[in-house]
Parts: structure tokens; sequence; C-alpha cells
């Protein structure tokens, strides 16, 4: 009896911990709102990568990869997740529904809103706490995680999905070279994909997230480049005077160097080939930023 109680407890214990390995979806059947069942294109996916247990600080971070609301940059999410591994983070990489595949405003917002609440949801399950989880972005994505900081809610107590019992607001943001307006400064591109061609001025104001900064927005990271030609850097610097504005405490850093796209500054980076003081400048600045926040030791 003694060896099977043993037994007992160790699977119990292994199944409550166990964390994810591989790519899964964010709704376990049906995806609100998808208009078909590819599972490349409609069913919107969180990839998890976890540090080493002996590194682990328990703080997650969503990530959103750039690409114009049309693609999705690896180098903004794979890479971005074995940094923060690196740092004792786990990454959870969102693989977003598209405007070019048909998606518009608001289910881009709802796939990072749920990402959030699903971290959230099983935080317990992997040693994850509740209450540091972020979310970061690049560009397109950056725009996508200004969402998550200022588009969320409380969850709904009394849902049947434990999943949406969960709040999706992010305990702290960090946008990367983002696209934040859909006004005079935004990327058309990216404003297209999400929104239209045609989209109605609420629309456009709604999602100009430097308009929708509250009290209620977590601390955030911002940083853009001088040399960015794809993305206006006014992005940056608009949503950081939103966040001064409503007494936000944030980071704003301008580089002179680094091209749109930019991501740590060497792309496929490899954590066992080349070093973390090989990154680009704004990787040591984060570094020392998440340990201000509690999420880094």
């Amino acid at each position: 009896m003694k060896l099977f109680a043993l037994l007992l407890a160790t699977l119990t214990t292994t199944t409550l911990f166990a964390q994810p390995k591989d790519a899964f979806p964010l709704w376990p059947k049906d995806t609100p709102g998808a208009l078909g069942a590819d599972p490349v294109k409609d069913i919107p996916t969180l990839t998890p990568f976890f540090p080493a247990a002996d590194k682990a600080t328990g703080a997650s971070v969503v990530i959103c990869p750039g690409g114009g609301y049309g693609g999705l940059a690896s180098h903004e999410g794979r890479d971005y997740a074995l940094w923060l591994n690196a740092h004792g983070i786990a990454g959870f990489v969102l693989k977003y529904r598209l405007g070019s595949a048909g998606y518009r405003h608001p289910a881009m917002m709802n796939d990072v809103n749920r990402a959030v609440r699903y971290v959230r949801a099983h935080a317990g399950e992997w040693k994850l706490d509740a209450k540091r989880i972020g979310v970061m972005g690049s560009s397109a994505g950056g725009h996508l995680a200004s969402t998550a900081v200022t588009h969320f809610d409380a969850g709904k107590p009394d849902a049947a999905d434990m999943v949406e019992r969960a709040s999706s607001r992010p305990d702290l943001g960090i946008l990367c070279y983002p696209v934040i307006t859909m006004g005079a400064n935004t990327h058309n591109g990216s404003k297209n994909n999400l929104l239209g061609k045609e989209p109605s001025p609420e629309l456009v104001k709604l999602m100009s997230n430097e308009l929708q900064v509250t009290r209620s927005t977590p601390p955030c990271f911002v940083w853009h480049t001088w040399e960015d030609k794809g993305v206006k850097i006014e992005n940056a610097m608009e949503f950081a005077a939103a966040l001064q504005r409503n007494n936000i405490p944030f980071d704003l850093h301008v580089y002179q160097k680094g091209p749109h796209g930019i991501g740590l500054g060497v792309k496929g980076w490899d954590p066992e080939k080349t070093p973390l003081s090989a990154l680009h400048p704004w990787t040591h600045d984060l570094a020392v930023w998440l340990k201000v926040q509690g999420f880094a030791k």
C-alpha cells in the first residue's frame, strides 16, 4: 500500500506540474470568429519555451511577433523566447490570426487577450506566478502588445471555461519598435490588415493605443531606433507620452543604430554560439528593467 501511495503521489505531482512542450491551441474546440479550420490560418496557438528549472523565476511573457498583421516574423518570436529563458523567464510565442487570412479586428485582440488569460489560468500547473505575466511585441506585434496593455478585462467569474474566468491584463508590456497609432503616423500596411481599407473614425480612434492608455495600464518598456524607416519613431514617443500623462512607470529608449525589424540584432540567435553581450543594447537595458519589475533576478 505504501509503495502504491508513493507511486500515486509521484504521478499526481508529475501531472499537476507538467509543463507543455509543444504548441497548443488557445481554444480547445471551436475558435470564436474563425473563418475556417485551417491549422495555420484559423487556429491561434501558443508555443511554450520554459527556462531551466534552476534558473526559473516564475515570471512569463506572451510574445507577439511582428509582420504587419500579414505575417509572423520567427526571429521576433522564438529568438525572444530563448532570450527570456536565459534570464529565467518563460516565453509563450503567440500565433495570432492575420489580415492576410481575411481577419480583422477584434480577432487579433481576442487572441492576445486569450493568450494572457490562458497562461494565467494555468500558472499554478506550470509553476508560474499568475501576477507576473507580461506581453511583448515587435512592429505590428508591438501594436498587438500595446492593445493587450490598454484593452483588457478582469475576466468572467461565472464562465464555464476556466480560462475565461482569468484576467487578461498583463503585468507589464515590452514594445519593440512598435506600431501604436492608427492615425497620421501609422504604418499603413498594418492598419489596412488590422482594420480594413476604410475603417470608421471611431474604430481608428479605438485602436490608436496612445489614446487608450489609462491609470490601469501596466508598466512598459518601449524602444525604437532613429534609423528605423519602417515605422515612424513617433509611435513609441507618443505612447510613452501617454504613459507619462497617466503616471504609469516606463522606460523609453531611442537608439541611433538599427534598421526596422532588427530583433535581438542577431537573427536565428543561438545562445550556445553567440553570447548575450553581443546582442543589441536594448536587450541589456531590458534585462535591467525586468529586474526592477521583479521578473528577473
